[in-house]
């Protein structure tokens, strides 16, 4: 007896190794999943810019780490009574002067940079369809960072226009492999019906993308989650975001889907060393943990010996 809708995924025929760098951008979903790769020691760095929603945001970010041309004063925003942003990044980013911004998003902007021209892979959950151009540049912002209203042109991303932004993005990083999801999370902001409008943007534009280019994947991540899953349990309290239970089973069916099973016993004995390293004692001076911390160090010397790949510094 079938008690759910089961998603059948067919695993990468070139699929992640430990080896391989992994840049994840997007939605909140990438931090998640992201996450949980850096957990277990893949080469993977996370949404550099802070989360990014539509497909213009995410191609343009792409396109300043390919680049890593630095930002300028020009790019700087003021955004509260003593904060100042970018319109690239999110709120995460705010300093208290236009230098402190710009060191700190130069100083991400470097690592990030280098990081992706050494990434075989690229990871990118796309949020929403909606997007806001800044009236007086034509810009499309990743973040509004609260600034009025008045200041932007709300804009729907048709699936032709997503298309054509992705398949640009795609032809200018032809050496990358990307696997694209929609991200299941509701913009419940847009109203159910435009959020549905704005996912199935995003579903056809992704489809199309992926048949026209050899490098572009499509993991159905929210296929997962609302029809695999289906029920309300697998949210938090907001009905809007998947609980860890939920992450978590969509990231094993993301590594079913993705990593080489080669992989497979390196990811276990670094999820051993992450627990470990996670253990708070209760009695740190007595002979049990003294015996515990031994076993840790032997685990660690294990992991170091055995899977040399394995980034043991992004183990927490």
């Amino acid at each position: 007896m079938e008690l759910t809708t089961p998603i059948k995924i067919e695993s990468l025929k070139q699929s992640i190794l430990y080896a391989d760098g992994l840049l994840f951008l997007g939605s909140c979903f990438a931090d998640e999943v992201g996450g949980i790769c850096r957990g277990l020691g893949f080469n993977a760095q996370v949404n550099p810019f802070g989360t990014l929603y539509n497909p213009c945001s995410v191609a343009n970010s792409l396109y300043r780490l390919k680049s890593g041309q630095p930002f300028c004063h020009e790019e700087v925003v003021k955004v509260g009574e003593d904060y100042y942003c970018t319109f690239s990044h999110n709120t995460d980013f705010w300093c208290p002067s236009e230098e402190a911004v710009l060191e700190k998003v130069n100083q991400h902007l470097v690592e990030a940079h280098a990081h992706f021209l050494q990434s075989k892979w690229v990871v990118i959950s796309l949020g929403t369809s909606w997007a806001f151009r800044e009236k007086m540049t034509g810009q499309v912002v990743s973040n509004c960072h609260k600034l009025p209203a008045s200041r932007f042109e709300r804009t729907f991303l048709s699936m032709e226009q997503s298309v054509e932004i992705l398949s640009n993005m795609l032809r200018s990083i032809p050496d990358k492999q990307f696997i694209f999801t929609v991200s299941p999370l509701r913009h419940l902001k847009d109203g159910l019906h435009e959020n549905q409008l704005s996912k199935a943007a995003l579903l056809l534009a992704v489809d199309q993308v992926c048949k026209d280019f050899d490098n572009a994947h499509y993991f159905p991540a929210y296929e997962i989650l609302l029809d695999e899953l289906r029920d309300y349990r697998f949210y938090k309290e907001d009905m809007v975001h998947p609980t860890d239970q939920a992450v978590r089973y969509i990231f094993e069916k993301f590594v079913q889907f993705a990593v080489n099973p080669s992989e497979y016993p390196a990811m276990a004995a670094a999820e051993k060393v992450k627990k470990m390293l996670q253990h708070k004692p209760l009695f740190p001076e007595s002979e049990a943990y003294q015996k515990f911390e031994a076993l840790k160090t032997k685990k660690i010397d294990d992991l170091k010996s055995n899977y040399p790949d394995v980034c043991l510094g992004n183990i927490c």
